[in-house]
């Protein structure tokens, strides 16, 4: 059996340049793997979501978290960053 230890990170805000890089630098300095994103520009707002593959992170996935968190207030957007497990619990019924 193959276990998956993956994280949702969500993007949400106004739409500007540089938010998918700035995220993904941030991933590849943790060494975290983005193994799916999808995007769109509604009018003027940004909504990405990522799929990142997180057993190589050579941090602490909440110090991760909270680096996303941080250059989301930095840039002005909503960036949250869930485990799988915890995402895959809250919709389950």
């Amino acid at each position: 059996m193959v276990i998956f230890m993956r994280a949702v990170i969500t993007v949400v805000g106004k739409d500007r340049v540089g938010i998918l890089a700035n995220v993904s630098a941030i991933c590849a300095e943790n060494g975290v793997n983005i193994e799916d994103v999808t995007q769109s520009v509604m009018q003027d707002n940004f909504c990405m979501i990522m799929m990142a593959d997180i057993p190589a992170m050579t941090t602490g996935f909440a110090e991760f978290a909270k680096e996303l968190k941080n250059k989301g207030e930095e840039m002005n957007l909503v960036i949250h960053c869930m485990h799988e497990d915890i995402f895959d619990s809250m919709h389950r019924v």
